[in-house]
């Protein structure tokens, strides 16, 4: 169980800089998303650029969940 959970935690620690370069495209993308609405006064452009952001936000949010919950299990045991 040990040997997994440091597995776990090797592969979360390696996978955290493609995961930010991920996460600052989407948010690029919704604000490009944002200006085109706003310069056609486009709702649909807008809450599509809002839920690109979040789903950036989400994925940040469950990496570091993930890392923290890898750090108590090799605590545990």
């Amino acid at each position: 169980m040990l040997i997994l959970a440091k597995k776990h935690c090797e592969i979360l620690k390696n996978m955290l800089i493609p995961i930010l370069v991920f996460d600052v495209a989407l948010v690029a993308w919704s604000l490009h998303l944002m200006e085109k609405a706003y310069e056609n006064k486009e709702f649909s452009l807008m809450l599509a650029g809002l839920l690109v952001a979040l789903a950036a936000a989400a994925m940040m949010v469950v990496y570091f969940l993930m890392g923290h919950c890898m750090n108590y299990l090799l605590k545990v045991s």
